[in-house]
């Protein structure tokens, strides 16, 4: 069953640019950066707008993963195939995964963004990542493994937690499969309710726009612009760090799996505005799925990729925790031996897994990963507190794209992707 949505298809013919959510949430960040920049008080307390779409995209999204996941397995000709394809999947996830963390690492290594600070740990201000520190249990290994289990089935899909959503639809779709002919009306009630559902998505992406520019109006409100000199190294390395690691390590991925990043990019375009100016991949996740499916994806493929890559393939993520753990050592002077720095990338390995793709979810991972690592002082997280949501920006787009990438190369190591549908919607 294709799903309908605005964006998933190329429409016949090409509606007025002021009617694209791409030029609508364009002219929003610009002018969330304007009145930010122009009445910081003004664009401070615009935080509400950008929280509340958010929280509208987080509303539908346990809803969206139980049935793409559900129905794409259900989809499955047989069970083995969900074993192979979710195999594979985690394979590549943990591949590029490492790869992002080593890249990360290097960099921090060779650039050294840290280095001449010289902050004597004691004098930081560590009051404000106390909330951090306390969240950043979740993302310990104990903490992963009673999470991801729910209270009930109802509790995972009312309480929005996305591993624990993803458990129970793989449960669940596993079990209608085995059930077989008699479970055909209920595949049929939730294939209709995906449709549905994702006619929702459509209505709340036209608040895209507001949600875009109330976020970006509070970032440069409250941080300003000018707040970025004496960190704005290590900004700039990460941003043109994930830049290289997008065109190029990914991009030679796409080209091995036939395709061109620039054009998977440029067909994404809508989505990544949104990724850009709400900080929060997950606000694009429906669109994505949707327009997955629609570049000639399988459905059992995008079901199980797109949602499990929310929380185990994150190399925006991966990229930010070691470059951001090796700035807080050398400016702390710190030095760290190889060793330690292959402790601190097996540590990361395990605690981004999960992460959510939200705005702080990075600070976060990054505490639960320093907390374990004894090394960095987790107190230094606080040189990095006011520009993190500068940061989070680059990690959601890494990541949203990671996500993209990982989708049509694992449909295509399936043979489970139109290739000439592929060819058409990129070109």
């Amino acid at each position: 069953m294709a799903i309908d949505i605005d964006s998933s298809s190329p429409p016949a013919s090409r509606p007025p640019l002021w009617r694209s959510l791409y030029a609508q949430v364009l002219v929003a960040i610009v002018l969330g950066i304007a009145l930010g920049y122009v009445a910081p008080e003004i664009g401070a307390a615009l935080k509400p707008l950008g929280d509340a779409f958010i929280k509208l995209v987080k509303m539908i999204i346990a809803p969206v993963i139980f049935l793409t996941v559900v129905t794409g397995i259900a989809g499955l000709s047989h069970l083995g195939d969900l074993g192979r394809v979710a195999l594979r999947t985690f394979v590549y996830f943990l591949l590029m995964s490492t790869f992002a963390l080593i890249v990360g690492l290097i960099v921090a290594n060779v650039v050294q963004p840290g280095a001449g600070m010289h902050i004597a740990v004691g004098q930081l201000d560590t009051s404000h990542i106390a909330e951090y520190s306390e969240k950043a249990h979740d993302q310990s290994i104990t903490g992963f493994l009673t999470n991801i289990i729910p209270t009930t089935l109802v509790s995972a899909l009312s309480e929005g937690e996305i591993l624990q959503v993803l458990l129970v639809a793989i449960l669940f779709g596993i079990a209608l499969s085995l059930t077989g002919e008699r479970a055909a009306p209920v595949l049929d009630l939730l294939e209709r309710l995906t449709a549905v559902v994702f006619r929702l998505v459509a209505i709340l992406m036209k608040a895209a726009p507001i949600g875009a520019f109330g976020a970006m109006a509070f970032t440069i409100g409250k941080f300003g612009v000018g707040t970025l000199a004496n960190l704005g190294g290590l900004i700039l390395c990460f941003y043109l760090t994930s830049l290289i690691f997008v065109l190029v390590v990914l991009g030679v991925v796409a080209r091995v799996a036939g395709f061109s990043i620039f054009r998977l990019l440029a067909y994404l375009k809508d989505e990544l505005l949104l990724v850009l100016g709400t900080s929060s991949s997950e606000s694009a996740l429906p669109n994505l799925v949707a327009k997955m499916e629609a570049a000639g994806c399988d459905k059992p493929v995008v079901g199980l990729v797109v949602p499990t890559g929310y929380s185990f393939n994150l190399d925006g993520t991966n990229i930010y925790m070691t470059l951001a753990a090796l700035f807080i050592a050398q400016a702390c002077d710190v030095d760290l031996s190889l060793g330690e720095q292959i402790s601190l990338l097996l540590v990361a390995m395990i605690s981004s897994k999960g992460a959510a793709g939200v705005t702080g979810a990075g600070f976060i991972t990054l505490a639960a990963t320093l907390s374990i690592v004894p090394s960095i002082p987790v107190a230094g997280m606080a040189l990095i507190l006011g520009i993190d949501r500068f940061m989070s920006e680059c990690r959601s787009l890494t990541n949203f794209v990671g996500n993209a990438v990982a989708t049509v190369v694992i449909a295509r190591w399936e043979g489970a992707v139109d290739r000439e549908r592929l060819k058409e919607v990129l070109g």
